[in-house]
């Protein structure tokens, strides 16, 4: 069960990227780190959020031949020494999987919850029942076009945090972000819900995540983690995702 406290942070992995043994070993340096939860992202191959590194990413773990069934086996494998693990896919490997199904197959595999970006709120109902059926939660997400009325409904439709994007666009990390409007947002959005907001897209540095712990109660990065553990020798995977998590952790 997701159980966000103020300061957590939550890093993003790639499922078999760049295999599925190093993947294991990323998730136990991550949980070692200091992560407070771990969303574990399900390759697809038309990934509408992703941006560059993230998209690069679920291409080699496609080439590996790993999938939804393959990320389940993963998280079966690896969810008792993990934190609560929230699987990020999109809606089409669900709906091909079959929603009961994968609500059910989630759940026994360890998940925590599920994040679909690609979902609309008004189209959500079938899977948001299935997942609060098998007790997995989910985070919706909250978009800085998104108004504050239509964000009252998310939020109250969200399980286990709202997820706020930090910016337009496709995830990726920021160098020099302007954080002002998302600042602003999250002062809104704690006047319609008090369940806690994490946010994600962006979020790349020590300072990025000072700069809003203020104002939110988790950081989600994925773009910058995947740069720094993929960017060298592969049997080092482990150790480079740990120490940059623990830039942000201060673990």
């Amino acid at each position: 069960m997701l159980n966000l406290s103020k300061g957590a942070v939550i890093p993003y992995v790639m499922a078999g990227d760049p295999d599925i043994e190093t993947t294991k070993a990323v998730l136990r340096a991550l949980a070692d780190a200091g992560a407070a939860a771990i969303e574990l992202g399900v390759p697809y191959g038309d990934p509408l959020a992703d941006g560059p590194t993230i998209a690069a990413a679920g291409v080699r773990a496609l080439a590996n031949g790993v999938g939804l069934i393959e990320t389940l086996a993963l998280l079966r494998e690896t969810a008792e020494a993990l934190p609560p693990v929230i699987l990020f896919t999109y809606y089409n490997p669900i709906y091909q999987y079959g929603i009961e199904n994968f609500a059910r197959d989630a759940k026994a595999a360890g998940a925590a919850g599920v994040i679909v970006p690609d979902v609309a709120l008004e189209e959500s109902a079938h899977l948001r029942e299935a997942l609060a059926a098998n007790g997995l939660q989910m985070p919706l997400l909250v978009a800085p076009s998104t108004p504050l009325d239509r964000a009252k409904r998310i939020a109250g439709l969200s399980s286990g945090f709202v997820y706020v994007v930090s910016r337009l666009g496709v995830t990726g990390a920021g160098s020099t972000p302007d954080f002002s409007p998302l600042i602003a947002q999250l002062e809104q959005l704690r006047t319609v819900t008090d369940k806690p907001l994490a946010v994600g897209f962006g979020i790349s540095k020590r300072e990025h995540a000072e700069t809003v712990a203020p104002y939110a109660d988790a950081v989600i990065v994925g773009s910058a983690l995947i740069d720094a553990y993929s960017n060298g020798p592969q049997e080092n995977s482990a150790a480079r995702a740990g120490a940059f998590l623990r830039t942000l952790t201060g673990r």
